[in-house]
């Protein structure tokens, strides 16, 4: 028995959910938030609780343990995402430059393959040449379906938002800001359930309220996160940051992290009515972190994990069940990622590689073991992310706001990952240290060569004696292996 379907001619069985699409390739939705850090997830270990789908999803599906965006800033992160290229080569190297119209896209992709795609929230690549909220037709990345402002943060606020749909006219939704979008979102998926799709959900929480400086979490959820646990990080450079660094603004991020959980958590409840859940794909990342000013003047804009390293969990065909991944990947990897699920061809120029070979506790031969950043706005900068070590590059003198790249850097940042996973303790120029900076100058000079064909001059850290410091902890000079174990007899 079966019963009409509200959307589309799909038999819907009696039950509610419909018919299975034979053939069709999964649905697929990425929803990113704006300068969410990893560690706000309890998959990571935070202990405020305020992402319990996020945990579902990487449970449940496939949780990418050391994410690693492509650049710390809004617009170059974004393009990335878009095309799996690396900023520099997309043009795209800092905020306010538009995606070249001629560079493949997620979008496009999906489209060429009879997908409808979509986009809703924050766009962030049109141009400073335009307005903030509506984005030309041929500045939208291919997206048909559209719903957006380029630069939501200055066209909304926590209650009211406004968007622009695909003629330009503004429209309002009503709700808390993520409220609003995810329920347009699940809009979207109601009315395309019973064909292939793309949908790009794109919020601004958890970032701030740029002309209050605040974030400004749903009534009655900045309190429930006030006094907080801090990652140390922020507990130990926080009290000095201005305009009151983390122990003024760390609640209210937590609370609008927390609302946004609850609305994917909604949004995946949509998916099991309309029965389409086991058959879409769903992504949750960021473009970037937030380090609360600890760091530098502003929220990101550096190599460290702070800004850099992402939440990045995926459930659905071909990550179900997919386990934790620990290697060091990038955001950048994304677009190939779910071209290569959807069986769709990446297009020429990708420089991101499928994370499906990583599933499951596979492998891919061909990656490096390590994840490359670019480093821009308010310096050029490179760093190079391995799981033990971060090695990090700046230009001196360099116009950061005109210039994407350099052809001489300095050292600036050695960081131990393993026994210092906040960065607190800067190793750069450490005598004990120097083969580990130099084995990893020479990984930055690979990836260097194949990103931006490029081949600058890196020159040290001005030298600084070590005293007991040494880059292992056990003395080289102490035998172990043949050593008898306590419990033997002696000779």
């Amino acid at each position: 028995m079966s019963v009409s379907a509200p959307h589309g001619d799909v038999p819907t069985p009696a039950g509610g959910a419909p018919a299975p699409l034979a053939g069709a390739g999964p649905q697929v939705i990425v929803v990113l938030t704006d300068q969410q850090r990893w560690d706000t997830t309890g998959a990571h270990g935070n202990r405020a609780g305020v992402t319990p789908e996020f945990d579902r999803i990487a449970r449940e599906g496939t949780l990418f343990e050391q994410a690693i965006t492509p650049n710390p800033v809004c617009a170059p992160a974004r393009s990335s995402l878009q095309t799996g290229r690396y900023p520099t080569s997309t043009g795209v190297f800092r905020n306010g430059l538009p995606l070249p119209q001629d560079i493949p896209t997620l979008a496009g992709a999906f489209a060429g393959a009879g997908y409808a795609t979509g986009y809703i929230g924050k766009w962030h690549l049109a141009g400073e040449d335009g307005p903030d909220g509506p984005v030309p037709p041929g500045r939208r990345g291919g997206y048909e379906t559209w719903l957006a402002s380029d630069r939501l943060e200055f066209t909304s606020d926590a209650y009211r938002t406004v968007v622009h749909d695909e003629a330009g006219e503004p429209v309002r939704l009503p709700g808390y800001r993520s409220d609003a979008l995810i329920d347009a979102a699940i809009r979207f998926v109601a009315d395309h359930h019973d064909r292939p799709y793309l949908l790009f959900l794109s919020l601004l929480e958890p970032h701030h309220q740029n002309p209050t400086d605040d974030y400004p979490a749903p009534a009655g959820y900045r309190e429930r996160y006030e006094g907080a646990w801090l990652p140390p990080d922020l507990a130990a450079l926080a009290p000095g940051a201005p305009q009151g660094g983390a122990h003024r603004h760390l609640a209210g991020y937590l609370g609008q992290i927390k609302r946004v959980d609850e609305g994917v958590g909604r949004l995946r409840d949509a998916l099991r009515s309309l029965g389409t859940e086991e058959n879409t794909v769903l992504a949750w990342t960021a473009d970037h972190g937030s380090h609360f000013r600890t760091r530098n003047s502003e929220y990101k804009r550096s190599a460290h994990e702070a800004s850099v390293r992402v939440p990045l969990a995926l459930t659905g065909p071909g990550f179900t069940g997919g386990g934790l991944v620990r290697e060091p990947v990038g955001t950048v990897d994304l677009m190939p990622t779910l071209l290569a699920v959807a069986g769709i061809d990446v297009p020429d120029g990708v420089q991101g590689r499928s994370l499906l070979p990583l599933t499951g506790g596979g492998s891919d031969p061909g990656r490096t073991g390590s994840a490359f950043v670019q480093i821009s706005e308010d310096r050029v900068g490179r760093a190079v992310r391995t799981s033990r070590w971060k090695y990090a590059v700046e230009a001196p003198g360099a116009d950061a706001w005109n210039e994407p790249d350099a052809d001489r850097y300095t050292e600036t940042e050695l960081y131990d990952l393993a026994a210092d996973p906040y960065e607190l303790d800067n190793l750069a120029g450490l005598d004990s240290h120097r083969a580990v900076a130099d084995e990893l100058r020479q990984e930055l000079l690979v990836w260097l060569a194949r990103i931006e064909d490029a081949e600058p001059e890196i020159r040290r850290a001005a030298r600084r004696p070590a005293g007991q410091r040494r880059a292992e902890s056990f003395p080289e000079e102490v035998p172990w292996e043949g050593v008898r174990f306590g419990h033997g007899p002696g000779r």
